[in-house]
């Protein structure tokens, strides 16, 4: 009998890419981040599957590092999922940014020259209701001078869960 060799498709690379993923869970007041799979990294269908798993009365919210060049905020509602990528751009290399983007029914622009800067698209107000208001949201994702962790960080200290988000990024 012949044996069948499977083949992965080809939106998921076999491959972990740099990075980081990491759910930050409030629960009573407090917060909570875990480590979510690789897989969340390059398949967006696995990050938010991992992330309505993690059900709670409280913040449910996914942070993805992807590769040190943007960053994905999920959080799971009673709607669907609100979702933000810090550059929308990053969908021409990047199959998770390519999928935000097409679940939230956005083109890149034909202008290449509209490509030239951070394009930070979806639910800018993704966080406003834990002390992180889109339009901070929005400069704090075009800061060409920080990287994805240190945005993510920074959005980690205001929203209160900062010291939770680096014990699990700094336990990789």
């Amino acid at each position: 009998m012949a044996v069948q060799s499977v083949q992965a498709p080809a939106n998921v690379r076999e491959e972990a890419l740099p990075g980081f993923a990491v759910a930050a869970i409030r629960e009573e007041g407090r917060w909570r981040c875990t480590r979510m799979a690789p897989e969340a990294l390059v398949d967006l269908d696995a990050a938010i599957t991992e992330l309505r798993r993690l059900r709670c009365a409280g913040a449910v919210l996914g942070l993805l590092d992807v590769d040190d060049e943007f960053f994905v905020l999920l959080r799971p509602n009673p709607g669907g999922i609100a979702m933000m990528v810090s550059d929308a751009v990053a969908a021409l290399d990047y199959d998770v940014a390519a999928d935000v983007l097409d679940l939230l029914r956005v083109e890149l622009p034909p202008d290449d020259d509209a490509l030239d800067e951070p394009w930070p698209e979806g639910d800018l107000s993704i966080l406003a209701d834990l002390g992180l208001p889109a339009d901070e949201l929005e400069v704090l994702a075009g800061e060409v001078e920080l990287y994805p962790d240190e945005q993510l960080a920074a959005i980690g200290r205001r929203c209160g869960f900062a010291d939770a988000l680096a014990e699990v990024v700094d336990a990789r």
